[in-house]
């Protein structure tokens, strides 16, 4: 089945590269007009780039997603340059720390809080408050089999992850029947962010996965365009898991 969203405007935030590329891509090609926004110029001016040559109509604006002032100024510039706003993806991520958790200093704690988790209810509430609540609209947050699970060394980002699937439900709840909020909660995937996780361990962890892989962007990028569409309709404050099959393993398998 061909999943389309014609006409509809999508923001994606961490939109340059890994997952959040994948999903602008996904979103566009299947008739989306895109804003992406991410900390670096060059790295969206590129991605920009490419998508536009593809035929796909999309916008970049470069900012960092934990700041409060970059998603009021990013949202405003979707809705005047492309009229609305329908869709937005949640994406932008980041994990300073590795480490126990008694050991983390509030520094880098407040920066990942901010990013990971405040973030998804500051974009949320600029969308909805500047396009969605008359128009409405659809939120998926990218979360992680992380705030499902307990894992040594990212504690402190798997604590925010977890945050995010009940700001999910929350939200769900609070926006309808304008909003539906969903989730998507990743397994490990080939990205330059995991990059540290899978490039050397990779081939150990995807042979115990049921599937016997590890995920690509654009696995994560179908299952968020199936959630952006009408196919989703009655679905909000659900999380999908898209994992390879990780979460299904007995307990200690990956």
């Amino acid at each position: 089945m061909e999943l389309r969203i014609d006409g509809r405007v999508a923001l994606v935030t961490g939109g340059s590269r890994g997952i959040g590329r994948a999903i602008a891509t996904r979103l566009a090609g299947a008739g989306a007009r895109v804003m992406i926004t991410a900390r670096k110029e060059d790295a969206l001016r590129q991605t920009a780039g490419e998508l536009a040559a593809g035929g796909a109509e999309v916008e970049w604006y470069a900012g960092n997603a934990g700041e409060p002032d970059t998603a009021a100024r990013c949202v405003d510039t979707t809705v005047e340059r492309f009229g609305g706003l329908d869709i937005l993806v949640n994406n932008a991520a980041t994990n300073p720390y590795f480490g126990k958790l008694v050991d983390l200093d509030e520094a880098r704690a407040a920066k990942t809080l901010a990013v990971n988790q405040q973030a998804v209810l500051t974009w949320t509430s600029y969308a909805y408050k500047a396009a969605m609540a008359e128009g409405g609209g659809s939120v998926i947050n990218i979360s992680s089999i992380g705030g499902l699970s307990v894992e040594p060394g990212i504690g402190w980002y798997n604590v925010t992850k977890a945050a995010v699937l009940h700001l999910t439900r929350q939200l769900a709840f609070e926006l309808g029947p304008a909003v539906r909020v969903n989730a998507l909660a990743p397994g490990l995937v080939k990205t330059d962010f995991a990059k540290a996780l899978w490039e050397k361990g990779g081939d150990a962890v995807a042979s115990r996965l049921p599937l016997r892989r590890i995920g690509e962007p654009d696995d994560v990028a179908r299952v968020a365009l199936f959630l952006a569409s009408d196919a989703a309709s009655w679905m909000t404050g659900s999380v999908l898991v898209v994992d390879g099959g990780a979460m299904a393993m007995p307990s200690g398998g990956v």
